[in-house]
């Protein structure tokens, strides 16, 4: 959540952040929220330090054997406790109303971050690869189904709209391109690979900004659990609760994992095919560093990511997005979109986001700085290294020929123990 103090200190530079994400002035209710809870904070600590006082003399005067006044003052210690009583509800109702109002405004933009309402207002940063000439490009569900390994169908029967089955080669090449940016991201740009669980409490899903904010994009159980729409909810909850070493920093993290989204805001959009599913795979990656190493460290991610797409030769290109397209918990996101034929145009495919100290103070994650007594917040950062789905997607595209058949590209080649072609012959 935001630090009220802050917000105290200087409540414009919050009020103009918020409304560059399109929300009106926020802080004259929080200041009064906040006042309020100060006044009563301060009455319910006069009032005990009174009732304290009274006890005091009721031991004073049993002492005496005055049984007569420590029965008065008995008396009016009991009176005192509806009073405090009273006055803790009253605090505690405006201390949650408080904490609901700051627990639902999204992260403040960073300084460099572009104004803007919407995808219009995106800044591209720089594009790699030239888009392949495929003419009359088919798109990848008229390619799964003509080579018999993408079954919309099949998956329809038993799970509804927004899954697949895929079979044979299909189903090695989205193993394989799983296994592939996993052992990237952990040999190359030195990840730690985690297995985390795919079910976690309401806790850890509201510590990165998915609760209260998107709980009908999300499944829920029915004891009280959710299936992590991304890995980045159980990476980045490593720390919370938790005070780390600052010489332990940076934190790289990786998981690949199944995802689950119920995609409640997104009816309508992309029903066909596998670029917007209720269960997907991704490589995810998750730092946890310094405020003065986040900036960097959010570059450095973004590279890591692209790289996968540059070892699989598919074009794409990267875009800064505006304060209006932003994630709720991010303070700035680049967006990788890759190149597909069939629509043409670039589609994302990767959102690396730097979340600054937002996701730590949900979670409580702090770190130990060397000579200092207190412990800071860290920050958290999150990306995808790569969505394995759309990657899928993108590669089936870009490879296509004109028979129907899937070229593979080099860098898979062992992992798929030399298998060169999907269709055909190589099929």
């Amino acid at each position: 959540m935001h630090d009220i103090k802050a917000i105290r200190d200087d409540p414009g530079a919050f009020d103009r952040a918020w409304a560059s994400r399109g929300l009106g002035p926020q802080t004259p209710e929080l200041l009064r929220l906040d006042a309020e809870l100060r006044r009563l904070t301060t009455e319910a600590q006069e009032q005990q330090a009174i009732r304290n006082d009274l006890s005091k003399r009721i031991g004073q005067a049993k002492a005496r054997k005055d049984e007569t006044e420590a029965a008065r003052l008995m008396a009016e210690v009991e009176s005192f406790k509806a009073v405090l009583n009273e006055g803790g509800e009253r605090q505690q109702a405006v201390r949650t109303d408080l904490e609901t109002r700051l627990a639902a405004l999204p992260n403040v933009p960073a300084d460099d971050v572009p104004a803007g309402e919407d995808e219009h207002a995106n800044v591209e940063v720089r594009r790699w690869g030239e888009p392949f000439a495929i003419e009359n490009a088919k798109d990848h569900v008229d390619l799964g189904a003509a080579l018999g390994m993408m079954d919309f169908e099949a998956a329809a029967r038993m799970s509804g709209s927004r899954f697949v089955v895929l079979r044979k080669a299909l189903a090695r090449l989205e193993r394989a391109l799983g296994q592939y940016m996993l052992d990237l991201q952990t040999a190359e740009h030195g990840y730690t690979e985690v297995s985390p669980p795919l079910l976690v409490r309401s806790e850890a899903v509201f510590g990165v900004g998915q609760l209260p904010k998107f709980e009908e994009d999300l499944f829920h159980t029915t004891d009280d659990r959710w299936l992590i729409s991304t890995a980045e909810v159980a990476l980045t909850n490593l720390v919370r609760e938790q005070i780390t070493a600052e010489d332990e920093l940076p934190l790289r993290l990786t998981a690949l994992t199944p995802c689950f989204r119920s995609e409640a805001g997104a009816s309508g959009k992309d029903t066909r095919g596998m670029i917007r599913q209720h269960q997907f795979y991704k490589v995810e990656l998750v730092s946890i560093t310094t405020p003065e190493q986040s900036n960097a460290e959010h570059e450095r991610m973004v590279e890591c990511a692209e790289a996968v797409l540059k070892r699989l030769e598919i074009p794409f290109r990267t875009v800064l997005l505006c304060t209006g397209d932003m994630g709720f918990s991010a303070r700035k996101t680049y967006d990788i979109e890759v190149w597909l034929p069939s629509q043409g145009t670039y589609r994302e495919i990767s959102s690396c986001s730097n979340c600054g100290d937002f996701q730590a103070r949900r979670m409580d994650a702090r770190y130990k700085k060397s000579g200092e007594k207190g412990a800071r917040f860290v920050h958290t950062l999150n990306g995808s290294g790569l969505a394995v789905g759309r990657t899928l997607v993108a590669l089936m595209e870009n490879y296509q020929d004109e028979a129907g058949r899937i070229a593979i590209p080099q860098a898979l080649h062992t992992c798929l123990r030399g298998l060169t072609h999907i269709g055909g012959e190589g099929a």
